[in-house]
């Protein structure tokens, strides 16, 4: 994978509900089929998204300080565009076709709109690149608030120190036909100055998620624990340890049979490894079963599964998470 994984897009399908589900914004609920974003209350106290929170505020107030224009709070003094239109006359010598004070809701959102297509076009972003929208600036969107102003001061400052690794927990709401599905993800709102440094560079997320937000971890861990037993709960088999009980192979070939939708004949695989040796054996039928359909981007080596390396385990697990999470 390469470093732009370390947005962690990978995490944005663990469908694992969270238990207090309390979306900001006035509880806003998106129509059918439209899914919104929110930071969890848990990550408003996290010290590293209250340091890049600080370092905003006063990048905004120091680049505006000839306008006499201070900022207090992200959420209630960016939404109606008059911080950010300022912000790209100063950094960027633009002049825009709109109002420089707004008081009406489709005044301050039409200069919204034209602001973010403004920043789009000198990032050189499509717009399913965009991690934030002139609707959800103006509904206080703290995330896409944070996206918005931390690809201002890359582009236009690039020299700047901004705080590294800021990840929150986002839960992500989506009503359906059947009532409102939400999904637990982690989002990188900020990388590794080495990841933005070398952008080419290889780099493998679960390496990085286990440097870089080790809280997280148990959370990745329960829920994949909770995929892998919605899909052998027919087999009558529960795994609660996802460190050591996928390392004879076993469970990782059931698991691989079930989702692909095939039968392994039992004289293929050990069912009772007694050794070593037959564990090496499951664990490497399970890793060529995986990249003969597809489902691994490079080779594992099926003796880090056996020696139970907790990464290893959970990027084989993971390929198959991201092909059947909806199934």
């Amino acid at each position: 994978m390469t470093s732009k994984s370390m947005d962690l897009d990978f995490l944005n399908a663990f469908d694992q509900p969270f238990d207090n589900y309390q979306p900001s914004v006035e509880n806003d609920i998106a129509p059918v089929g439209e899914r919104r974003k929110y930071i969890q209350p848990s990550s408003q106290n996290d010290p590293k998204l209250k340091e890049l929170k600080t370092f905003l505020i006063e990048w905004i107030n120091s680049t505006l300080k000839q306008e006499h224009i201070v900022v207090k709070s992200l959420e209630e003094d960016i939404f109606d565009g008059l911080v950010l239109h300022h912000l790209l006359e100063r950094l960027g010598g633009m002049k825009l076709d709109v109002q420089e004070i707004a008081l009406s809701v489709s005044s301050q959102k039409h200069k919204l709109g034209v602001i973010v297509q403004t920043v789009s076009r000198c990032l050189q972003l499509e717009e399913s690149q965009l991690k934030w929208g002139a609707e959800d600036i103006y509904k206080k969107d703290l995330l896409a608030t944070l996206h918005l102003l931390v690809a201002m001061v890359k582009h236009f400052q690039p020299g700047m120190d901004i705080p590294q690794n800021v990840c929150v927990e986002v839960l992500i709401v989506e009503p359906t036909k059947k009532g409102i599905k939400t999904e637990k993800v982690f989002e990188f709102i900020t990388e590794s100055r080495e990841n933005l440094d070398h952008p080419s560079s290889k780099t493998d997320v679960f390496d990085e998620l286990f440097k870089l937000a080790p809280d997280k971890v148990k959370a990745v861990k329960q829920a994949i624990i909770h995929f892998v037993n919605k899909h052998l709960g027919n087999l009558g088999l529960t795994v609660k340890d996802i460190d050591s009980q996928f390392s004879d192979g076993v469970i990782l070939i059931l698991l691989i049979g079930q989702l692909e939708g095939y039968f392994l004949n039992l004289s293929e695989f050990f069912l009772t490894p007694c050794s070593d040796a037959e564990m090496l054996h499951n664990a490497s039928l399970a890793v060529d079963l995986l990249l003969s359909g597809g489902l691994l981007d490079s080779p594992v080596n099926p003796e880090d599964i056996v020696n139970r390396d907790i990464k290893t385990t959970l990027r084989v697990l993971y390929s198959l998470f991201s092909k059947y999470k909806h199934k």
